[in-house]
């Protein structure tokens, strides 16, 4: 066993540099607190604009102009700062010809994929590959190449082709519903072998797939809770790779999320009007006030409020929202959506709001301040999601003492206790949980949420177990290590 163990964790994206989702946030926590714990770990990133503009102190590593099938590009040394850790060593690919475009990382200002995507992500891949085997053109080798959803998917797949000695493979899936899937003919444009092309390996249902192939070809696989580990073992939430995932159970490992506690703090949160605590939580009640006046609601302290933050899609659940938004304010209560996605669904929930002024209001976009103030100044967090693989904003709520109405799937059953008369007498009590997913049962869990929320003493009291639970790295980064030294 090294003294030190090395991890090349190679993503899309990383916070707050490029997000599109959850993903962004595990790639700069994650490692900060595997880096804590003394893991050497460095980051691979895709050098889009964003990506070359936030990092500092780059220097070129290494010229990457022979890779065929491939256009040329450069290897820089970088620094980020991502938030409160500074300094983070990472690595970043400087290739105009792929990354150098406006609009989003995976689509342009439409909303249309890149047809390139085969190529761009290929070749963080490829990279990827290089850098965690003895053909390596830098000093710093890994033990461990930690590959992270279908982008970076194909690292274990080049290395398993690659005769010399190589770094293991994890492989974490984030959400298998997107799973990076090109025609046939990508093998040959990605300088795989036609070996590869069979259902022992990247074939997909006649095409090829980025996430198949991290998920055949590395040495272990995790995702972000072990709820959701075992749902992709079967239909629906399998999408197509059940039988692998089955297949290769004993080496599938579900481990929960952190979130960062330092960011998402209650008692030091910037964007809050009045700090507080579990100590002191008569202060929440001036960020629900600052919220309804934000958001254009009636501001009122005793109506109960109920806050959603989400991609406005079917996965969401924001449909069902919909459905039942009128039902919500007749209990009375208000509703603030903050969110965007769909077209029609975002329509939808502005007509809700024009239609109900004072009692629903929507936010179409994405504010991190906005976000902090919903999570403080809501009574209770909305989140109806079909399914979630682990979810972050039910874990923010219950710090923020905003207790999360979920459905139980994947991460969300893993890190919601329902609230009953027995979990509030046991102080485990953090939130509701409804199944199965329908309107009717949503709206059911809202009212029996209504009801404690006017029984002031349980409420307080649920609110306080939830502010206690430890949802900090600590244990999930502990856990990694584990995976990684078990493949050493």
């Amino acid at each position: 066993m090294p003294t030190q163990i090395r991890v090349l964790f190679i993503t899309p994206e990383v916070y707050p540099l490029c997000k599109t989702g959850g993903l962004g946030d595990v790639s700069a926590a994650l490692p900060a607190a595997l880096r804590d714990m003394q893991i050497d770990v460095r980051l691979l990133l895709p050098g889009y604009p964003q990506i070359m503009a936030g990092v500092k102190n780059k220097s070129k590593l290494a010229d990457f102009s022979y890779l065929a099938h491939f256009p040329p590009s450069t290897l820089l040394s970088v620094q980020l700062s991502l938030e409160r850790n500074e300094n983070i060593p990472a690595f970043v690919i400087d290739c105009p010809g792929l990354y150098e475009r406006d609009g989003g990382p995976y689509s342009d200002e439409f909303g249309r994929d890149w047809p390139d995507n085969a190529l761009r992500f290929g070749l963080l891949s490829k990279i990827g590959a290089i850098l965690a085997s003895d053909a390596s053109p830098i000093a710093w080798q890994p033990h461990i190449a930690h590959c992270n959803d279908w982008q970076s998917g194909l690292t274990p797949a080049y290395l398993h082709f690659y005769a010399g000695q190589k770094a293991a493979t994890v492989m974490t899936i984030h959400n298998l519903a997107f799973q990076g899937v090109f025609p046939p003919g990508s093998i040959a444009q990605l300088g795989l072998p036609a070996s590869s092309f069979t259902i022992d390996g990247v074939e997909y249902y006649g095409n090829m797939s980025f996430l198949k192939a991290g998920l055949y070809y590395a040495d272990h696989i995790t995702t972000v809770s072990a709820n959701y580990a075992k749902e992709i073992q079967t239909e629906p939430l399998g999408f197509g790779l059940q039988g692998l995932l089955a297949a290769r159970h004993d080496r599938l490992t579900g481990i929960v999320n952190g979130i960062d506690t330092d960011i998402w703090n209650p008692a030091t949160d910037p964007y809050l009007v009045k700090n507080y605590s579990n100590r002191k939580l008569s202060n929440k009640a001036a960020n629900k006030t600052a919220l309804q006046q934000h958001m254009g609601l009636t501001v009122d302290a005793e109506i109960p409020l109920f806050g959603a933050i989400n991609r406005l899609s079917h996965q969401k659940g924001t449909d069902l929202l919909i459905q039942l938004a009128p039902q919500l304010i007749k209990i009375p209560a208000q509703l603030a959506v903050i969110g965007s996605g769909d077209a029609v669904l975002e329509h939808q929930l502005t007509a809700l709001a024009n239609s109900h002024p004072g009692a629903i209001a929507v936010h179409i976009g994405f504010s991190e301040a906005l976000s902090h103030l919903t999570e403080a100044g809501a009574d209770c967090f909305l989140m109806p999601s079909r399914f979630e693989p682990c979810g972050l904003n039910q874990m923010y709520s219950q710090r923020y003492g905003t207790p999360p109405i979920v459905h139980a799937t994947g991460g969300l059953k893993d890190t919601v206790t329902d609230c009953t008369p027995e979990s509030i007498a046991d102080e485990s009590a953090s939130g509701f949980l409804f199944t199965p997913m329908t309107a009717d049962d949503l709206l059911s869990t809202i009212k029996r949420a209504v009801r404690i929320y006017h029984d002031k003493k349980n409420w307080q009291r649920l609110q306080k177990n939830a502010m206690a639970k430890d949802f900090s790295w600590l244990i999930s980064a502990q856990a990694y290590r584990h995976i990684y030294r078990s493949l050493i």
